[in-house]
């Protein structure tokens, strides 16, 4: 099996950078000592994509920057609101205000089909992208490109320090992009990161919703394929063993092989993990200590 590139990731996922990404002001809330704004961003004739900002009031000087990726649940109503809201699954409180108050600019999509998205079925969406040599994975991914776009775009963000962060689906979508997107400078992912070909094995892979499909992949590689491919940038991993997303033999599996990809790039003071062994599918106070420690050192401070 050859080694898995970020070309061929792409082209599996049907992934595709962005291009002319604009993002217009709908509304913006000055709250106790953060502001949120309510923005909509696109490219090209694409739809529209519903999106949080949360920031420093201050904000004036550029800034380390959060791609927030929100995750699933088969909570389709939830969305980009996890973000100033959380959700059962996430410690407290929620992301965009902390990480306001710690100084970061933060941003949160919506995906389809999620909170204002949620017009049709995830399994509907998903038939009709393959139907069309597309993935729902590949659209989200490509989608969340235009994210790291409009940070990177703004006065207030320090483009060269954009991390991704997520949980369950987000984490998925935070460790994908960053190994899509060298833009992205470190990533941290909570709650599913598992060799695919074991939960296959298994039949834990139907634990997951129909958007995680890529065709094909498991003839190039496996998901510690794809998390080598972020090395030698920053990444945290953190993961509860009585998670049925993560059990222990398939997370050791994905785990092993990423530790020898930052060994061999000479980064293993870049790889961060939080094994959690009496923990499910949520973030621990240990994971969220972990989040913003690896955030302070990697992406605030650089390093």
């Amino acid at each position: 099996m050859a080694a898995l590139d970020t070309d061929t990731l792409a082209a599996l996922a049907g992934y595709a950078r962005s291009a002319d990404t604009t993002a217009t002001l709908v509304g913006s809330q000055r709250c106790e000592d953060y502001v949120v704004e309510d923005l909509r961003i696109a490219s090209g004739d694409a739809e529209a994509v519903p999106v949080t900002l949360t920031r420093p009031p201050d904000a004036d000087t550029p800034r380390p920057a959060v791609l927030y990726c929100h995750a699933h649940g088969k909570r389709h109503d939830i969305g980009r609101k996890e973000l100033l809201d959380g959700r059962p699954a996430l410690a407290a409180p929620p992301y965009g205000p902390l990480l306001a108050q710690c100084g970061y600019v933060t941003l949160c999509l919506e995906m389809a089909p999620f909170g204002a998205r949620a017009t049709t079925s995830e399994e509907s969406l998903s038939k009709a992208l393959l139907w069309h040599g597309r993935t729902l994975f590949g659209a989200m991914l490509s989608e969340l490109s235009m994210g790291v776009d409009v940070l990177s775009q703004r006065a207030d963000v320090d483009a060269g320090r954009i991390a991704t962060l997520g949980l369950s689906m987000g984490g998925t979508h935070a460790y994908w992009l960053a190994a899509l997107d060298p833009r992205v400078c470190a990533a941290a992912h909570l709650c599913c990161f598992a060799s695919l070909g074991a939960l296959v094995e298994s039949g834990a892979h139907d634990l997951h919703g129909p958007y995680m499909t890529v065709p094909g992949l498991l003839r190039h590689g496996d998901m510690g394929d794809v998390a080598d491919l972020v090395a030698p940038r920053p990444q945290l991993i953190g993961v509860g063993l009585e998670d049925a997303l993560s059990p222990e033999p398939a997370f050791v599996a994905a785990h092993d092989q990423v530790r020898a990809a930052y060994r061999a790039a000479g980064a293993e003071d870049r790889l961060t993990t939080v094994i959690e062994t009496a923990s499910g599918h949520q973030e621990t106070d240990a994971m969220r200590r972990a989040v913003l420690s690896f955030l302070y050192q990697w992406v605030a401070g650089m390093g």
